[in-house]
């Protein structure tokens, strides 16, 4: 997801890409082309870049995980969606795809009570998002977004799941956005009461207090931590505040991928390549479809539907009519004439009288 730049750190994205990114600065991931997130790293960090509208990346990473699949790799596709975006149509196109494909593919759906300054309960008329997922077969969880280890172990176990070959799987995390949509937005519209009940369970400071109810952290070590943390984003931000402007001629650059001189494109199979390659993998373009009904033949009798492996429909009806070259055109049957109404003398004069 374009806004997620915590699942950017924590998989080992550097701060200062981040900053360079949003400062359109030439060492960035982009080169100073985009000035968000829309980067990614295939081959060291295992990043897809993003598509910014949302609810895209669902089936771009359904793919990805079929992709990973086929050519033996044992990997796992993981995107993240809003509850806003669960109600756009490539949400359901995406997760059904999922489904049929059987993709080894974890849907992370973030509940936070707002899409934009739309309240959920007035967009989805069901309390848990994740019953969504019933829809298409799946299976799916609901945790506490705010609790970190939750989060982790219910994750973990997705993701172990749909590695095993048990399909996509649907986590709603349910949270609270405490700032606005974004800067200009001052979330004026969200009640006193929620954002105080909310912002009690930071979670932060609920694992904070986990850690310390396990003997994990003290104030010494929290200090130590805090510490680090600010120097290396002070480093960070003044590599990326150094960083030099792209160039004008670098505009005209990278519209579109030249080949190897670009990057080089080339599938790691993990697999022998015989296996999904012919003739081991070719398979007779005609299949069965027992009980699927039968329909009026071109006989007129009753016959099962053909598909190919099966008898025609003439065939299969068993009423003695010929199929193919063999057959005879039938003779028109002459159709029946009704007899002429004969109108006596009369009653014809009387109608004349009455139309007079």
């Amino acid at each position: 997801m374009i806004r997620n730049i915590g699942a950017l750190l924590v998989k080992g994205v550097r701060p200062r890409d981040i900053f360079m990114q949003h400062m359109a600065k030439y060492d960035s991931p982009t080169k100073g082309k985009d000035g968000t997130s829309h980067f990614g790293d295939l081959d060291v960090l295992h990043i897809v870049s993003p598509i910014s509208m949302l609810g895209d990346l669902i089936p771009v990473m359904t793919g990805v995980a079929m992709a990973g699949r086929y050519l033996g790799q044992k990997t796992v596709a993981m995107t993240w969606i809003g509850d806003g975006g669960s109600s756009t149509g490539v949400f359901h196109e995406g997760l059904n795809f999922a489904a049929a494909q059987k993709a080894p593919f974890v849907l992370i759906l973030e509940n936070n009570l707002w899409a934009y300054s739309t309240p959920v309960r007035k967009q989805v008329p069901l309390e848990n998002l994740a019953d969504r997922a019933k829809a298409y077969g799946i299976d799916s969880y609901i945790v506490d977004g705010n609790d970190v280890v939750a989060v982790y172990s219910t994750a973990k176990e997705a993701v172990e799941r749909a590695r095993a070959g048990e399909g996509p799987i649907l986590i709603e995390a349910k949270s609270f956005r405490r700032l606005g949509h974004a800067q200009h937005d001052p979330a004026e519209y969200v009640p006193k009461e929620m954002r105080a009940y909310w912002e009690a369970r930071d979670p932060i400071a609920l694992y904070e207090k986990f850690l310390s109810s396990e003997k994990l952290l003290d104030a010494k070590s929290k200090k130590e931590i805090e510490d680090k943390i600010d120097t290396l984003l002070s480093a960070e931000r003044d590599f990326a505040e150094n960083s030099p402007m792209p160039p004008a001629e670098l505009a005209e650059t990278g519209v579109y991928c030249t080949g190897d001189d670009c990057h080089k494109i080339q599938a790691k199979w993990e697999r022998p390549v015989a296996e999904v390659t012919p003739p081991r993998s070719s398979v007779k373009a005609v299949w069965t479809v027992p009980g699927f009904g039968s329909g009026k033949g071109s006989g007129g009798a009753n016959a099962p539907i053909h598909f190919g492996d099966t008898q025609p429909a003439e065939d299969a009806a068993g009423n003695g009519t010929k199929s193919g070259k063999d057959r005879k055109p039938r003779g028109k049957t002459p159709a029946k004439v009704a007899p002429k109404k004969t109108v006596k003398a009369g009653t014809a004069s009387a109608s004349r009288k009455a139309r007079r």
